[in-house]
């Protein structure tokens, strides 16, 4: 009898950096001046990472705009430049 070893949970770490690491070339593109907006976008974990990148970016000088889909079950996270440029 074969065994087999259920890996998702493996999956949802390195899903999250991932996503986290998506999120911070973002803020990075937006804080160099390189674009004035960039939407990332078909997130899994977006809603759990809004925070870390709120803060990430407040000290980039750039800001976080959640875009929430229509039915709240997922967000998509945009990255802009402040309000004073």
């Amino acid at each position: 009898m074969e065994q087999t070893i259920d890996r998702s949970n493996e999956r949802v770490p390195r899903t999250l950096d991932q996503e986290f690491e998506l999120v911070r070339d973002a803020i990075a593109m937006v804080a160099s001046g390189a674009a004035p907006r960039v939407t990332v976008a078909s997130l899994h974990f977006g809603e759990e990472l809004l925070e870390a990148a709120r803060r990430l970016a407040a000290a980039s000088g750039v800001r976080i705009v959640p875009l929430w889909t229509a039915d709240e079950a997922g967000v998509d996270i945009a990255v802009e430049r402040g309000v004073d440029e």
